[in-house]
């Protein structure tokens, strides 16, 4: 566990510290951007081991728009292994809530 702990820490990071997400109709309408800092740490890894995975396509994301009342904010939803973390966030990416 110690060896596959330290090859996590020893992997470079090489792109933008946000994750960018494209949840509107319009592709004219620019993506929000997620800290990957905050996702990362709430899936319990480390910055660029979070970015490795999700280079890798092992980090799954459900993104779900938000209706009604609930207009203009998204649900995003990052899944790894048997760990889950839940946002809500609004047009900016700034996160709402937490689960």
């Amino acid at each position: 566990m110690a060896a596959s702990a330290q090859s996590r820490d020893a992997v470079p990071m090489t792109r933008r510290a946000a994750i960018p997400l494209s949840l509107h109709e319009d592709p004219r309408e620019p993506a929000i951007e997620i800290d990957a800092a905050r996702v990362a740490h709430g899936l319990g890894l480390q910055v660029a081991w979070f970015r490795k995975l999700m280079d890798d396509r092992k980090i799954t994301v459900l993104c779900e728009r938000g209706t009604g009342e609930d207009a203009g904010r998204w649900r995003v939803t990052y899944y790894h292994d048997d760990r889950r973390l839940r946002l809500v966030v609004d047009a900016r990416g700034n996160v709402l809530d937490e689960a």
